[in-house]
């Protein structure tokens, strides 16, 4: 699993030997902001992102995940997803797709006690999810890879694109795709707001504070019909 963004934040002041009110000033932000964000209480902006990494010499994938193929293993696992039609016209919502990718993580956590993205979930209102969520989904956006077709009453639609169709995904093994597709079965069709309340009512989520990162440990405490 990757290290964690605020621990890595940690590492990288101390091999250049920074000080925390140093990286502070240069972020514009207070000493007491830049420690929440080396706590993991703060969500870490793209621009703070961006600046890190430059003062770090580092890419901003590593920044907030700790390791950049974990990115693009996360990519496949959205790709796995939508080719698993998850309606009957292959669109399903941001939020929807976001639940997915949380289930699938913490499912194959449950039985192998390691996730299968590596990445790092925080608890907002709109669900447990990483930081890099909404960036990723930007990315593959522009990239012309999925489409986003807005609803009427603001949904945002995700589907594929021919160009997303080519992209292999050769780092999900055969025994994660058997569970995304197990998944995929199960909220097939279903509405976003089921799938959101049952989330939302699991045990990680239910515990943790708000903007907290949430354990994968947690999931390990639930009965098997309620990890996804």
């Amino acid at each position: 699993m990757a290290t964690p963004y605020f621990e890595l934040l940690k590492s990288l002041r101390a091999e250049k030997k920074l000080s925390q009110q140093y990286l502070a000033e240069r972020l514009g932000i207070s000493r007491a902001s830049y420690i929440s964000l080396e706590q993991g209480k703060r969500e870490l902006s793209l621009r703070e992102a961006e600046m890190l990494a430059d003062l770090f010499g580092v890419s901003v994938e590593e920044i907030t995940t700790g390791n950049k193929q974990n990115i693009e293993k996360y990519k496949q696992m959205i790709f796995t997803f939508l080719r698993t039609k998850l309606s009957d016209d292959g669109k399903t919502t941001k939020t929807k797709l976001a639940k997915l990718l949380y289930l699938a993580d913490f499912g194959w956590y449950y039985s192998h006690l390691t996730s299968m993205s590596g990445m790092q979930y925080r608890k907002i209102p709109y669900g447990p999810v990483p930081d890099m969520y909404f960036r990723v989904i930007d990315e593959l956006y522009e990239e012309g890879k999925i489409d986003i077709e807005k609803t009427k009453d603001g949904a945002m639609l995700i589907s594929q694109t021919t160009s997303g169709e080519r992209t292999p995904v050769k780092l999900i093994t055969t025994e994660e795709k058997k569970l995304m597709q197990e998944i995929s079965k199960k909220w097939k069709n279903k509405r976003t707001q089921e799938i959101v309340d049952f989330a939302h009512n699991q045990l990680p989520y239910k515990i943790c504070s708000d903007s907290e990162i949430i354990p994968y440990e947690l999931i390990t405490q639930e009965d098997p019909e309620y990890v996804y």
